[in-house]
């Protein structure tokens, strides 16, 4: 019996362990923004979101090792040491061996999971040379970015449920609650560093894809940054409560080729208008190719 349950509990830790670490991207239908359903992390695009995910997985295989070996010792006990199966009790009141064990293994478990841990904190912290400067500030309840070596500045709100419709029929498929009318516009393959504040109370700039979260704290500049490796749209949302429309203050950042951004960024000085018109037009010339490439195959 006791086999029996211990095979069991093994077998549902080996399926756990294969659907979530072995490839836990499975349940990811959507790129870049939460999906139905969603098990594990969004799709990592940079090395750091990279690095926070195979931490993260680590730590999971070692939980559940533990849990597996918890729950097998308490089988042990509640099956071979209940007063029927030994009406008379082990008088043992120590054991060097077992008491060194169970004292240099938990040292080796939290050796483990500290290393990756330092490396990944110090990945963080060790900013590159930045290829590109957005400063973020957070109000209630919207985002303003200003690129400072560019001279360009706008702000960023929600989009409605009205305007996400007359886009969905124009047919764009933009995310509700995610979507908003001025994105952040960024070139691929490059370290963009983000100077993060806030106007009036504590916000948080989050971009879960990127692996970037960081408060915005009114006088106060914070900064992280991050090199998106694949082009596309990324959202995230404030992330720390900031009053009664907390949930309605999101965060998108389009990632593009460099020849794109520095079209849209000559359009910003000239006349917002046509940047949105450039952004459009790489979007469309996108889809094409991908469906090009999907009748090729």
């Amino acid at each position: 019996m006791l086999r029996k349950l211990i095979r069991l509990a093994g077998f549902a830790a080996i399926v756990t362990m294969q659907c979530t670490v072995a490839d836990p991207s499975r349940a990811l239908a959507g790129e870049g923004q939460p999906d139905n359903w969603q098990l594990g992390f969004q799709n990592a695009v940079t090395p750091i979101a990279r690095q926070i995910n195979d931490f993260h997985n680590l730590l999971l295989v070692i939980t559940i090792a533990i849990v597996i070996f918890v729950t097998a010792l308490l089988l042990i006990v509640m099956i071979r040491f209940n007063s029927k199966a030994n009406p008379t009790p082990s008088r043992t009141s120590h054991h060097t061996i077992i008491e060194v064990v169970w004292t240099v293994v938990p040292i080796l478990i939290l050796l483990v999971i500290a290393l990756p841990s330092w490396r990944l904190l110090k990945a963080q912290y060790t900013f590159p040379p930045a290829d590109l400067v957005v400063k973020a500030t957070g109000y209630q309840w919207h985002w303003e970015y200003e690129y400072p070596d560019n001279n360009v500045s706008f702000e960023s709100y929600m989009l409605d449920d009205a305007d996400i419709e007359q886009a969905r029929k124009q047919g764009r498929d933009l995310p509700r609650l995610l979507a908003v009318d001025n994105q952040v516009v960024v070139p691929v393959n490059k370290v963009v560093h983000v100077l993060v504040t806030a106007n009036d109370v504590i916000h948080n700039w989050t971009i879960p894809a990127f692996g970037s979260k960081i408060d915005a704290v009114p006088g106060r500049i914070s900064r992280t940054w991050f090199k998106a490796e694949k082009i596309g749209t990324y959202y995230g949302q404030c992330s720390e409560l900031c009053g009664i429309r907390h949930a309605f203050m999101p965060i998108a950042v389009k990632v593009v080729a460099e020849p794109v951004y520095k079209s849209w960024l000559s359009a910003m000085r000239e006349n917002p208008k046509k940047a949105k018109e450039v952004l459009s037009r790489a979007d469309l010339e996108s889809q094409m190719r991908a469906e090009r490439l999907a009748t090729l195959k």
